[in-house]
């Protein structure tokens, strides 16, 4: 399937995430369509040990370096607001350091812990681990668009964001074979997350949420 394996578990969007979306004007249903989990997310639930972000203990950010056939199209839009831009730059990053772990089949990699803290951080490890016990990695463009991004009087960020993977595979590494699968409107993803900059200046995801098929994201 696009953009995730077919082997993966299902995610339902949190309660706090819900309240996060319609804060956001999402006009996404009550009914979950919760199909498979997604890169990076959270799945609500208690985790065994989440994986340090020991990485960020330095603010020289991780060289984040990926296969060639692996893109991306990041719509979001500059404000001129150094501290939200900074919050977008630090998400994006993210991401791709989830590809990255996954392209260089290290469920532990020390890029996206660099980024991601507590269960965001343990959704990624457990989504990664399931390409590397199959063999599989990522390939082919995802287009991320219409953010909502807030900062808190807390020092926190909310971040909704949408993600089309309809032009986004799994690869698998053995057969060199790509799992090209038909578009659905399960192929577009909601996701809400929070952030919170670190004291080396870096925004680390804490927690992060998706939903499929909501109808926010929809072409």
């Amino acid at each position: 399937m696009n953009r995730r394996p077919t082997f993966l578990a299902a995610i339902t969007l949190t309660a706090a995430a819900a309240l996060t979306l319609s804060a956001c004007g999402s006009d996404d249903s009550s009914e979950n369509k919760d199909n498979d989990k997604i890169a990076g997310a959270d799945t609500g639930g208690d985790k065994s040990a989440s994986p340090s972000a020991s990485a960020s203990a330095s603010a020289e950010r991780p060289d984040i370096k990926l296969p060639s056939d692996v893109t991306y199209d990041f719509e979001w839009k500059k404000s001129g607001d150094p501290d939200k831009d900074a919050v977008l730059n630090d998400a994006e990053q993210r991401i791709k350091a989830v590809d990255m772990a996954i392209a260089e089949q290290d469920a532990l990699h020390e890029a996206y812990r660099f980024y991601s803290e507590g269960t965001a951080a343990a959704g990624s490890q457990s989504y990664i681990q399931e390409f590397i016990d199959h063999k599989a990695r990522t390939t082919g463009v995802t287009r991320y668009y219409n953010e909502s991004l807030t900062i808190k009087d807390d020092g926190t960020a909310a971040l909704v964001y949408c993600e089309d993977q309809s032009k986004a595979f799994n690869k698998f590494l053995e057969t060199g074979k790509t799992d090209v699968t038909p578009v659905t409107e399960d192929s577009y993803v909601v996701y809400a997350g929070t952030l919170r900059k670190n004291k080396n200046g870096v925004w680390v995801t804490e927690t992060l949420n998706s939903q499929r098929g909501s109808a926010k994201c929809q072409p």
